[in-house]
């Protein structure tokens, strides 16, 4: 060792330099490390929360800074979800239109039905009413023909009221099934009550026991009639 004060300071600062070159070094890394701790500590919360950058600037112009290329792409891509943002959210309001005129559709049918039924029902009775009007004028005339004298020839006053009775049948389409003798038998209007003796060929209409009626095609009551067996 020397005894020069100068030279022993020397020394002592060249021993003491390797053992201070560790300490600052680590010290070093860790500020480096609280660093990038603090830093993907901010990352992963904005990750978390993208409303946390505020009103910063969009995906696009910060991935700029990085890559032109890549932001373009970005700025297409959110092009196109605010497009489709924009078709859902006027996709919902005609929803909405179309189910609210829907309900009103349905609404207004059922009014109709309610309305056309009554309208069924008022047209059903008044032609009740308008036939049994003309019905009762024919009941008046058998009850005038009843009130004459026993003696009195009352033929004349029944076939008149006959003949306004067959008209009132007539207004209202019904049509009187009876069949002329020797004319052929027809199941669905003809009822056969039995086989007779008879001029007119055989299996034909014989005779008429009781007209039937049929009213728009639609057979109310069958004609009964006698078939004849032929000579």
């Amino acid at each position: 060792m020397s005894d020069d004060p100068a030279e022993s300071a020397t020394d002592a600062n060249a021993e003491s330099e390797p053992d201070a070159a560790p300490d600052a070094a680590a010290q070093a890394a860790e500020d480096a490390a609280t660093d990038a701790e603090g830093e993907a500590s901010s990352a992963e919360s904005a990750a978390e929360d993208p409303d946390a950058t505020g009103d910063g600037p969009a995906v696009s112009d910060r991935v700029a800074e990085y890559d032109d290329d890549l932001a373009a792409e970005v700025a297409a891509l959110e092009a196109r979800v605010a497009d489709l943002e924009a078709e859902r959210d006027e996709a919902e309001a005609t929803a909405e239109e179309l189910q609210s005129r829907l309900k009103r559709t349905q609404a207004d049918f059922q009014n109709y039905k309610k309305r056309a039924k009554k309208r069924q029902d008022q047209i059903k009775e008044r032609a009740t009413e308008d036939f049994v009007e003309r019905v009762v004028t024919v009941r008046d005339n058998l009850v005038r023909a009843l009130d004459q004298d026993e003696d009195a020839d009352i033929r004349g006053g029944l076939e008149s009221t006959l003949k306004e009775f067959d008209r009132i049948l007539e207004d209202e389409n019904v049509e009187i099934i009876a069949p002329e003798p020797g004319t052929d038998v027809d199941p669905n209007r003809h009822e056969v009550m039995m086989r007779v003796d008879s001029d007119e060929p055989a299996d034909t209409v014989a005779d008429v026991f009781q007209p039937g009626y049929e009213m728009a095609d639609k057979v109310i009551r069958a004609a009964q009639i006698t078939v004849s067996k032929g000579e």
